[in-house]
């Protein structure tokens, strides 16, 4: 099974019933977590009930983007004695962040860190972590395996970058926060939906899956404004949705 589940889809907070940015991965067994905002832990329990990953990787600090990381820690801390530490992909910022909430325990006694931006090998994905501008230190993140690419920003403003970390890509994960007023924000640190489908255009992506959504926003709003730039498939992501990739059939349920 080759499988993105959408764990959350909210951008600063989470809507009744939703969780933040959050997605579980899941490729041949391998089991990858990108980003887990605030809610995503109980939403990759339910998926995954053992709570075993093969590795996490943080696109940056905000806390929709990694709170519920320090559940994850807490989780393997207390619960899972003696597991190995487990790889922890991020920018320095997220350790930093989430440190200051139990600063007698150490997190790497969990973790594993490694840097982003970067390459590295993860599993049987070749990760990228790409610098894009944000208002802290974002890495948007690439993996590749078997001809199959997938990417998502984390949070970004608009950027050229965008066209390479999406460039072919199987399934591009892009931020369209639609927050009110940030076409006229300078320097620019968010993305429209329109932007998203004008920069998976620019990338050469299969398909689009829009995610952080400001919330209260009109999902199918945003759909519309990036099918306007971008020909391919659009997504919103919705909590729990599954999207299959790297075969013929790729789906979404």
């Amino acid at each position: 099974m080759r499988q993105v589940t959408v764990l959350g889809s909210c951008g600063a907070f989470p809507e009744p019933g939703r969780a933040c940015s959050g997605f579980a991965v899941d490729w041949d067994g391998y089991r990858l977590v990108l980003d887990l905002g605030y809610g995503t832990l109980p939403r990759l329990l339910a998926h995954w009930p053992d709570g075993a990953v093969d590795a996490v990787v943080v696109t940056h600090e905000h806390p929709d983007h990694c709170i519920d990381l320090h559940g994850l820690f807490r989780m393997r801390f207390y619960g899972g004695a003696g597991a190995p530490r487990l790889p922890l992909y991020c920018p320095p910022g997220v350790l930093d962040r989430l440190g200051g909430l139990e600063p007698d325990v150490d997190l790497r006694a969990v973790f594993d860190v490694r840097p982003l931006p970067g390459s590295h090998r993860v599993g049987p994905f070749e990760l990228t972590g790409l610098s894009l501008p944000h208002y802290v230190p974002n890495a948007g993140i690439r993996l590749e395996a078997g001809g199959v690419a997938l990417a998502y920003s984390g949070d970004t403003g608009p950027t050229p970058v965008l066209a390479e970390l999406g460039r072919g890509a199987d399934l591009f994960i892009v931020e369209a926060t639609d927050r009110d007023g940030e076409t006229g924000r300078s320097p620019r640190n968010l993305l429209t939906s329109a932007e998203a489908g004008y920069w998976a255009a620019r990338a050469g992506a299969r398909r689009l899956m829009l995610t952080h959504f400001w919330p209260g926003n009109d999902r199918d709003a945003a759909v519309a404004a990036a099918r306007r730039a971008f020909g391919g498939d659009v997504l919103a992501a919705e909590e729990d949705l599954k999207v299959t990739v790297g075969t013929r059939a790729d789906s979404s349920e």
